[in-house]
């Protein structure tokens, strides 16, 4: 048993906020923190029981967050908030002397570039002083990456050729939404694309590469080669991999509102004067974009999130697909949110769990891949996103 804090009281939060609050025997206390406390007290009633203590905190302050860290002393923080504030928080745990999990890695506010070197860099800080960092424990950077260190441990020999394929064939009757925060969304999938072939990085334009990909209980969905961060610790942690990729569903009506706010300067991330005052275009964007978080209720059909694998098993090549497919219907109906948020929320509630248990606890900073997949895939069919693996299929890449 141990205290935690979670920071981030958006769609993730929530997940992680009800999925531990089912858990007395593994986080006897919890609390929630973000900038605007009235969302962690709207989570904390709706789940009752007494099971989650609010507070308000600015998770860009050092200061604020060593003050609540101090006062509420957990054993474990669970970062869900903003990929900006990576960093605040691992100083303040590093202040503190608490362990620390995240979901996604660290971007400058400044620069829509995600990489892992900032976080990485902690990691001699960490060990000396024996803490936990665990990084990418969501769904695509996380289970993903879980997947593959199963494959790399019980099917394979040598893993050669990875891709990630992640669908959303969900629809929530919005013209555009984003399934997560809309400035990091927009961010992410208007980037260059980019994967690892012939021991480098080959750069392609925004969504060039695509092609129709099958996905189970789903059918055919065009899917576009994009960059995903945990491409970069893969391939480090997998020397093996030849080839490494990710690729993404993305609708056309959504792909052409996309080209418009892009064409038209909305997803700018440079300040601009509006009426003698500073604003980011993108930042305005997603103000007047839907809340992902209110999208739950009316999304109906599933993700479906997996690895395709092909590498070799005494000395004979051999193909390999593990995935999930998760509902949107059901994430709603037992947390109140929609199933992006559900497959990122649940991860990062096992792999606290799993540092409680003290099953992934180690000194120093380290990506999920990196420590044993196969008590965290055990959790993961008891919690709600049971994973299905398919042997010598045609993966079509």
């Amino acid at each position: 048993m141990g205290k935690v804090l979670i920071i981030g009281a958006g769609g993730v939060g929530t997940v992680v906020a009800h999925k531990m609050a089912g858990l007395p025997k593994v986080f006897s206390e919890i609390m929630l923190a973000s900038r605007t406390k009235s969302k962690c007290d709207a989570i904390a009633e709706k789940i009752g029981g007494n099971r989650i203590q609010t507070a308000q905190v600015d998770a860009d302050s050092v200061p604020q967050l060593v003050k609540l860290i101090r006062s509420f002393q957990p054993d474990l923080v669970v970062n869900v908030a903003l990929p900006y504030q990576d960093l605040t928080i691992m100083d303040a745990c590093l202040e503190t002397g608490v362990s620390y999990l995240d979901t996604a890695n660290y971007e400058p506010k400044d620069e829509a570039k995600f990489e892992y070197k900032w976080q990485w860099a902690y990691h001699d800080r960490f060990k000396e002083a024996g803490l936990t960092a665990i990084l990418g424990c969501g769904f695509d950077p996380g289970v993903t990456s879980i997947f593959t260190a199963h494959a790399a441990k019980n099917v394979f020999d040598e893993i050669q050729y990875l891709d990630i394929v992640d669908c959303n064939a969900g629809d929530h009757g919005k013209a555009f939404a984003t399934n997560f925060n809309p400035e990091i969304n927009i961010r992410e999938v208007t980037q260059k694309g980019k994967y690892w072939e012939n021991d480098d990085w080959q750069l392609t334009e925004p969504h060039e590469i695509h092609k129709p990909l099958n996905y189970p209980n789903i059918g055919p969905k065009e899917s576009y080669l994009i960059y995903h961060e945990e491409l970069e610790s893969l391939v480090k942690n997998f020397p093996t991999i030849k080839r490494a990729r990710f690729w993404m569903t993305f609708g056309q009506e959504y792909l052409t509102h996309l080209r418009v706010i892009q064409n038209i300067g909305m997803a700018g991330i440079e300040p601009i004067m509006y009426e003698g005052k500073e604003i980011v275009p993108i930042q305005f964007l997603k103000a007047v974009l839907p809340d992902p978080g209110d999208l739950g209720e009316n999304y109906h059909g599933e993700t479906s999130i997996g690895c395709r694998i092909r590498g070799l098993k005494d000395g004979k090549e051999q193909t390999y697909y593990i995935y999930n497919n998760c509902s949107h219907e059901a994430a709603y109906k037992e947390t109140g949110m929609q199933a992006v948020s559900y497959t990122t929320g649940v991860p990062a509630t096992i792999g606290a769990m799993m540092f409680m248990q003290e099953k992934w606890k180690k000194p120093g900073v380290y990506n999920v891949e990196q420590f044993d997949p196969d008590p965290f895939l055990e959790e993961l069919n008891q919690h709600g996103l049971p994973w299905n693996e398919l042997y010598d299929v045609d993966l079509e890449l």
